[in-house]
């Protein structure tokens, strides 16, 4: 077997790298170029390069296909640049406006992962009679009993996993992640041995599209007067001032809450819920972002329903996973923390751990159960 598992020399082993003009992607390609490996480059074109030209450590775009040219030329393989810009704005763009809309906080790397790289591109690999596709992603892929699993990356700082729990059995059968068992430090050390022009880029920001962080602008320009002012009010009922729209707003948010300090003793305020239908703000202490169980929607296992069974759940891309127990209905499922979480909100990711092993994962539905408990 060679180092990417399959039974056949690294000359005979085509291997189609997603190269997105960043280091990470550039030390695979590079990494697998000196193993002896038949590697092509391709590097999609996501968006607006214009838009993209606007914006430091953005990825997909303008600068960043330029950056895994040279990489590619560099290191002698052959690169492809696919234009995949109206697929991407179907498929991820849109979802991450109407989402917000919907009073929630969208995570569009994992449908861009869900929806264009593991799919569109994965078939794209396939056309091109590939072995496999790689990616720069920080995850490792391991042999089970059951076949290919899933598990967080050695380096606990650098984990990806939490954004690729809708990956499909399938889709990880032919997926490979070399850069999984590395920590970053190991990755820019390769990058200046391999002598790439990327060596010291600084890493792209998690949402590619969203120039200077401004989400709501991206939002506007998506869905024209999307921001409709309305009110923002105590879980208590009072009316304590009023916000200029909801898309402005995410659970367990802090700044940006305009209200009359007199009417609220200074106590600091979070946002606890939005309502769209009222167009409402709804904030409150601390103490009312406690929830202790949370309702997900479009499950994916990868390694079987872990119903009733204990685990542990990440709720955030940055925070900890954390004991839970699990009940599964279809394709959703109820998890029950074993201490109270707070500020978990709609529209973000569940993924399921048991230790390292990524067992899948769902998002986290708005309804009225769960609003009440975390308004409790």
């Amino acid at each position: 077997m060679n180092s990417l598992g399959f039974a056949k020399a690294p000359a005979a082993t085509r291997v189609v790298v997603a190269m997105s003009g960043g280091v990470d992607s550039s030390v695979v390609a590079a990494l697998l170029k000196e193993q002896g490996y038949d590697v092509v480059g391709v590097t999609l074109q996501l968006y607006d390069q214009g838009l993209a030209l606007q914006k430091k450590g953005a990825c997909c775009a303008g600068q960043d296909i330029y950056d895994a040219r040279q990489v590619a030329d560099r290191i002698g393989i052959p690169h492809y640049v696919l234009d995949y810009e109206n697929r991407f704005s179907d498929a991820v763009m849109q979802d991450f406006a109407d989402s917000y809309l919907a009073g929630e906080t969208p995570i569009p790397c994992v449908r861009c992962n869900q929806r264009v790289k593991f799919r569109d591109l994965l078939d794209q690999a396939r056309a091109l009679e590939a072995d496999c596709l790689a990616t720069g992603h920080y995850v490792q892929r391991a042999i089970g009993a059951g076949g290919a699993e899933l598990h967080a990356a050695a380096d606990p700082t650098r984990d990806q996993s939490y954004f690729l729990f809708a990956t499909t059995q399938a889709q990880l059968d032919f997926l490979r992640f070399p850069l999984g068992g590395l920590p970053k430090t190991e990755t820019r050390a390769l990058a200046e041995r391999f002598g790439l022009p990327v060596a010291m880029k600084p890493d792209s920001q998690d949402i590619c599209f969203v120039p200077n962080g401004n989400y709501a602008s991206v939002v506007e320009r998506l869905r024209p007067g999307a921001a409709e002012p309305g009110a923002i009010r105590h879980v208590d009922g009072r009316v304590l001032g009023s916000h200029g729209g909801v898309i402005h707003f995410t659970v367990g948010q802090r700044r940006g809450i305009a209200v009359n300090d007199q009417a609220t003793s200074n106590e600091p305020l979070y946002v606890v819920r939005v309502d769209p239908a009222k167009r409402e703000v709804i904030v409150g202490p601390k103490a009312a972002l406690a929830c202790d169980r949370i309702t997900l929607r479009e499950m994916n296992w990868l390694a079987g329903a872990a119903a009733d069974l204990p685990v542990t759940v990440k709720i955030r891309s940055m925070s900890k996973p954390v004991p839970a127990r699990i009940s599964v209905s279809g394709d959703c499922a109820e998890v029950i923390f074993d201490a109270p979480q707070f500020g978990v909100a709609p529209g973000q990711a569940c993924v399921v751990y048991r230790d390292s092993h990524v067992l899948g994962g769902g998002w986290i539905r708005r309804n009225e159960a769960a609003s009440a408990r975390t308004a409790a």
